[in-house]
């Protein structure tokens, strides 16, 4: 073939912008002239969102001549014209039944080429000799804006135009033209990338509106080769097509598939049927699909046995979203699948977790869920563990049982059983055990959870070595028990009931107080914040439990935790550690609704300035702290008395600019300096 004009990819680049360019070529014949390049478009900004290369095309120039006249072409092209016009448009282009014929042609003295308008018309010439040039491309944005039309004008007469669809609408159907290409070859490589591309700009509304035309069963055939790249490109070009299908339609029509990757070698083949399986369980209408299709949920039990913790994850979520039904549970516990259950626990003891883990979310979900999950033995299986002479099990068995206490029902089971008395005579037997600190923190925080859900008061009088334990944590050398017990102090600080618990402790109560302030000042970075929150927690009272009482006592455990606490969590705000900052200011905080901390803050120097400075926030956790310090005192209805009505406004003033206002800065231009 001749070669054409130099310059001519811009041409496929206008046609990807929704238009069609001609080159005059004199009497009744036109030059049309493609080429796929993609390094080419890609240097082609704001013409098109999006576009694809037909592979075995690409790189590829061809000119074709269009006569109006019907003359036989001189020579049969290297592909059909109309097919490839019908690639990129779709099935609004031209078709071969229009009678187009084509010839090669020699490249004219001179050449221009038009943009031509939706009603036939022509443009100015945008760039001439066929070369483009940088300075065209505002005014290829601004043609592309005035197109939208396929039209054909050979130089004799208007021929009529065909609109083309826009936008997204274009890009659909490119993708439904390379998803017929792909089940039509048998190595689609090049087809892949182009649809994996093309898809990235359609939007799924788009999708969906096409979803009758969608045929996915060849690209889930494609998965079964063995090509990385190949697997790759339908992984994600199905994960943006499956969207675009109602989940019944997917259930139904993809039932072998959805199978067939759940056991596929490629995690994220198995992922890619996983997510597919959660939009399944999650609508009510599809649910019943999976239920009646006993080998998907076999094969869904098995992916929580293998390697990849994504894939076992997502399997733990769609069985744990199943047994929200009834029907949910009785196919999971009174059937052979239970069985299966059972035999994937003996991969190994990180399967074993991950099986409980199932087990206890289930269980979470109702007092029947609760029962059929005891029903199978797996609970008891769970709970025989945890009081077993394995101190590594204890601590990873703790974490599932203190998940399963979060629930009222939950709660009552583990008191029936006597677990919870179970719990706490392990814990007096931690003195004498070696290897106590394995599992006593977790021990630990299951009390503290205990008692915030229920009432901290019975919780400490029944079980008193609870808060025996905590105390002596607190006083031990090692940061992590230390830690823990700083945690669930102010777990248990964090409700008015919990706060008169811990004062009945008195003195006692007085030198732990002392000993996070001491930590809070001088251990390491991690313990601090944990010190400082737990602070937060127990020095907060609402507004609406402002006692007597309750204020002399949140100033008395203040007062307590250092000789000037307040130069303390000041000093703490002024350090360059972020989350150390954000802590100090989350303890100005807990106390800036309180008459007594107000007096202290008015009456410290400088305080007041600290409190109104915003230079000293430079990142956005640390805006937004000091703004709710600052809401907190201006929302107070002693402050005005307090701070008096000039501070008051300058808090008001803050607030209403909220946190992130910077102060304009004034300049002065002097005429002639430079």
């Amino acid at each position: 073939m001749e070669d054409p004009v130099a310059g001519t990819t811009t041409t496929l680049a206008l046609a990807v912008a929704e238009s069609v360019i001609w080159e005059p070529g004199g009497g009744s014949r036109d030059r049309l002239t493609f080429r796929w390049s993609s390094r080419s478009l890609l240097r082609l900004p704001g013409i098109c969102g999006a576009f694809a290369l037909r592979g075995k095309y690409a790189s590829r120039r061809e000119t074709y001549d269009c006569t109006a006249n019907g003359a036989a072409p001189e020579r049969t092209p290297l592909c059909d014209p109309a097919t490839t016009i019908n690639h990129w448009f779709g099935s609004n282009g031209p078709t071969s039944r229009e009678a187009w014929q084509y010839r090669d042609r020699a490249r004219p003295a001179s050449s221009a080429l038009l943009l031509l308008r939706p009603d036939g018309s022509q443009s100015q010439p945008i760039f001439s000799e066929g070369r483009l040039r940088p300075s065209d491309l505002a005014r290829l944005g601004e043609a592309r804006r005035e197109s939208g039309a396929w039209s054909r004008e050979p130089g004799a007469g208007k021929r009529p135009s065909k609109r083309l669809p826009a936008g997204g609408g274009m890009m659909a159907a490119q993708a439904l033209a390379l998803l017929r290409d792909v089940s039509r070859l048998e190595a689609p490589l090049e087809e892949l990338r182009a649809l994996q591309s093309v898809l990235q700009a359609v939007p799924l509304s788009e999708l969906r509106e096409h979803a009758a035309e969608l045929r996915l069963s060849p690209l889930f055939s494609l998965l079964n080769e063995n090509h990385r790249e190949q697997i790759t490109l339908c992984v994600s070009i199905l994960e943006r097509l499956l969207q675009a299908l109602e989940p019944v339609h997917v259930a139904r029509n993809f039932r072998v598939d959805l199978q067939r990757g759940l056991t596929h070698p490629n995690d994220s083949v198995k992922i890619l049927t996983l997510s597919q399986v959660g939009r399944i369980v999650e609508n009510s209408d599809a649910v019943t699909e999976v239920l009646n299709n006993p080998e998907l949920l076999k094969q869904i039990i098995y992916c929580i046995g293998g390697e990849n913790l994504s894939v076992a994850k997502a399997a733990i979520k769609s069985l744990s979203r199943i047994s929200l039904t009834q029907a949910g549970l009785e196919a999971l516990f009174e059937s052979n699948l239970l069985d299966d259950l059972k035999t994937v626990m003996k991969t190994n003891d990180i399967v074993r977790y991950r099986v409980y883990e199932l087990i206890v979310e289930i269980s979470s979900v109702s007092p029947e869920s609760l029962n059929y999950c005891s029903s199978s033995g797996l609970v008891t299986q769970l709970l025989r563990e945890l009081t077993g002479e394995d101190v590594l099990v204890r601590a990873t068995c703790i974490e599932m049982v203190t998940s399963m206490a979060y629930t009222h029902h939950g709660r009552q089971y583990l008191a029936q059983e006597g677990v919870i008395d179970q719990i706490s005579n392990m814990i007096i037997g931690a003195d004498s055990d070696p290897f106590s600190s394995f599992y006593l923190p977790g021990f630990v925080k299951f009390f503290g959870n205990l008692a915030i859900m229920d009432s901290p008061q019975q919780i400490c009088e029944r079980f008193p070595v609870f808060v025996e334990k905590v105390f002596e944590m607190t006083e031990s050398q090692d940061p992590t028990m230390i830690g823990v017990a700083v945690d669930t102090i102010g777990i248990l600080g964090s409700n008015i009931e919990g706060k008169q618990v811990l004062q009945k402790t008195g003195t006692r109560f007085e030198r732990l107080l002392k000993r996070i302030g001491y930590q809070a000042k001088n251990a390491s970075t991690e313990l601090r914040i944990r010190c400082l929150d737990a602070v937060s927690s127990l020095l907060y009272l609402p507004p609406e439990q402002h006692t007597d009482d309750l204020l002399r006592m949140t100033e008395s455990w203040f007062s307590s935790l250092y000789r000037d606490p307040l130069e303390l969590f000041r000093g703490i705000s002024n350090q360059p550690f972020p989350e150390l900052h954000c802590g100090a200011l989350k303890v100005f905080t807990a106390i800036a609704n309180q008459p007594w901390a107000q007096k202290l803050m008015f009456n410290s120097p400088g305080f007041i300035e600290y409190v109104m400075d915003r230079s000293m926030e430079h990142d956005k956790a640390s805006k937004d702290a000091k703004y709710e310090l600052v809401k907190a005192l201006a929302n107070s209805k002693t402050v005005a008395e307090i701070f008096g009505n000039p501070n008051y406004l300058r808090l008001r003033t803050y607030v209403s600019e909220g946190p992130y206002y910077v102060k304009p800065i004034s300049t002065t231009a002097v005429e002639g300096a430079e």
